[in-house]
């Protein structure tokens, strides 16, 4: 028999699901293939979401209508907002989950989602006629059609574990690898290459001594991932817990690097250097006589705990003996060891910004097979693939988000325009115009995109425009309201800031690093008064009105950079030249013109390699 879909998604991981419950949400009858449905959503590696820059791909996801961030807010045992000393451009929430609530969660969305439908098996090969995909076939010979795929495959391409000098072949612990369908694309003209990452040993909390280590509470207040007006965190929130590795563990690691896959020429790929396993970081950073290392709870129920910083592929019986000379883990016992994996991936530059493949119409690739790591990106990644695939089966303009619109738009920009040398992540750092891709505002940014593309639904375009009424009217009461100084010394004397010499508007005195809305409040009945106006989510409100009026240069200052790069960013030139025939182009220029074929001026002034000289002999022949 042969079944037909409008979206087939393969593999059931953070950017397949994402990738499922878009095509579906927004009309398209889907079919999600998984080798284990109740595995869905596995975290595979520590069980959090969020993080630097990662937290606000979360909150990006959940703006245009996708379901990780419900997910998390429902199942988190500790979440905690990441650098609020600084400013809020650099603010990121970060959550800890139960790992199996998380799937549980998953599962029930996916179950309850209207055109959406599950199937457990595995994708050995696709059915390909005239350079377009047209459907799958999986290891039970079952064929099934599609107008669109979506690939999503994660870490089972060809997936190979590493524990010290055995190996295994699988995509997870216990979970088989995946063969044919790199060997099928890379006969049709795609490059690939192998990437590795690695997991931390599993511990037994019963074994830990708690008392010799510094507990890290996660914040009590109203932040959340999701834009929806619903209460988070119901389950018993839990502590991590932190300790450190000292000089006695770093010998006992040295003693075993003969004996460890990233020393002795067993794993030959590429790695993250951002999150280096326990051997790299001893060797690296050799004059460092203690790491850091977090103790991170995997669920409301169990003593499992994954211990973030200890990433490790040497012997079991290395790992152990490490561990124990660290006093916390003098009695440790393990639910299982580190272990490294290597896998397929191809090269990104091979896709449209739609993450649709550039050799085969209908094709998308998301998450790791990208090249990327982390579930926060991979999740982003699904979601533009499942919009794309829908738009591509259905009809409609092409769904992209600009650098300055997401760092969804960041990630995928980066992606498909500059490629991967190693695993790649999301940092703030990445983001040219970081005060505009603020958490506290995707909803503004992303929620009409969403709605208008038919996958945000009402629900969320009422909940934003209440916000921005609201927001709108506070700012506008701080900026008409006049502060005289004999009313208002006394009161910003104890607040720690300089008296008034003359009126002032209450948007100056917020302005102020010292004052917050909250605390001026309780010398100005009539801000406390339209405070108390505000219907729902107050704290939220008040927060995102206190940093539009704080930040409101900066914030303006960086949308005035932005329009002017945009210019360029209209500028298009896909398939308007032969590079290979422009000889006053360097030869490098010419070579990854051809490779990339940027769409526009913009991406082609961010490949590497290309000069500004190159970009200004493109805009002349444009007649610019």
């Amino acid at each position: 028999m042969n079944f037909k879909y409008d979206v087939i998604v393969v593999g059931a991981g953070h950017a397949g699901c994402e990738a499922a419950a878009a095509a579906a949400n927004m009309g398209s009858k889907t079919l999600l293939i998984t080798m284990d449905m109740n595995k869905i959503a596995q975290m595979s590696c520590n069980p959090a979401v969020g993080g630097i820059a990662k937290g606000q791909i979360v909150r990006e996801i959940d703006a245009l209508g996708g379901q990780m961030g419900i997910v998390t807010d429902t199942t988190a045992i500790q979440f905690r907002m990441l650098n609020k000393s600084k400013g809020p451009a650099m603010w990121s929430p970060r959550a800890q989950s139960d790992r199996a609530q998380f799937i549980l969660k998953w599962r029930e969305i996916i179950d309850s989602t209207d055109n959406l439908f599950l199937w457990q098996d595995t994708v050995t090969s696709l059915f390909i006629e005239n350079k377009t995909v047209t459907g799958v076939k999986t290891a039970m010979g079952v064929t099934f059609s599609a107008k669109s795929v979506i690939l999503t495959n994660g870490t089972f391409l060809n997936g190979l574990m590493h524990i010290g000098k055995t190996q295994m072949g699988g995509g997870r612990v216990s979970e088989p690898a995946s063969f044919g369908i790199t060997e099928q694309l890379k006969e049709a003209g795609f490059t690939t290459d192998r990437m590795k990452t690695g997991t931390p040993a599993r511990i037994d909390g019963r074994s830990v001594d708690f008392s010799l280590m510094e507990e890290q509470k996660g914040d009590d207040d109203f932040h959340k991932f999701s834009y929806l007006d619903f209460e988070p965190r119901k389950l018993k929130q839990l502590s991590c817990w932190i300790t450190y590795t000292n000089e006695e563990t770093h010998a006992t690691l040295r003693d075993g690097l003969d004996d460890s896959p990233l020393y002795n020429g067993q794993i030959k790929s590429i790695g993250p250097r951002y999150c280096p396993s326990i051997e790299t970081k001893i060797v690296t950073f050799a004059d460092k006589t203690a790491h850091q290392l977090f103790l991170e709870p995997e669920g409301e129920n169990t003593q499992e705990y994954y211990l973030n910083g200890f990433s490790s592929s040497l012997p079991l019986h290395i790992q152990i003996e490490a561990l124990q000379k660290i006093p916390a883990f003098r009695n440790i016992h393990l639910y299982r060891p580190g272990y490294a994996i290597e896998y397929d991936f191809f090269d990104p530059t091979q896709l449209k910004h739609t993450l649709e493949t550039k050799l085969i119409e209908n094709l998308y690739f998301a998450g790791q097979i990208n090249g990327t790591t982390g579930y926060e990106e991979a999740g982003g990644q699904g979601l533009i693939a499942g919009i794309n695939a829908h738009i591509k089966t259905h009809g409609g303009n092409e769904f992209i988000l600009k650098r300055d619109e997401a760092y969804i738009g960041v990630l995928i920009d980066d992606l498909v325009t500059k490629g991967v040398d190693e695993p790649y992540r999301m940092f703030t750092s990445r983001a040219e115009y970081r005060i505009l891709l603020r958490q506290d505002d995707a909803d503004i940014r992303l929620t009409e995109k969403g709605y208008n593309i038919g996958l945000a639904k009402q629900e969320r375009i009422d909940l934003l425009n209440e916000k921005k009424k609201e927001i709108d009217r506070i700012i506008t009461f701080a900026s008409s309201y006049s502060l005289k100084p004999e009313y208002i010394n006394e009161g910003l004397t104890k607040l720690g800031t300089a008296p008034l010499k003359q009126g002032l508007k209450l948007k100056d005195v917020i302005s102020r690093p010292q004052i917050s809305i909250n605390s001026i409040a309780e010398y100005i009945p009539a801000l406390r008064e339209e405070l108390n106006r505000i219907p729902n989510r107050k704290e939220e409100i008040i927060e995102a009105s206190e940093i539009i009026i704080k930040y409101d240069g900066y914030i303006k200052r960086e949308q005035l950079i932005a329009d002017k790069i945009t210019r360029l960013e209209n500028i298009r030139i896909k398939g308007k030249f032969n590079y290979d025939n422009i000889l006053s182009l360097s030869t490098e220029a010419r070579q990854k013109l051809t490779k990339i074929d940027p769409e526009t001026i913009a991406q082609a002034s961010r490949i590497p390699g290309i000069s500004p000289n190159d970009i200004s002999i493109l805009l002349v022949l444009l007649g610019r």
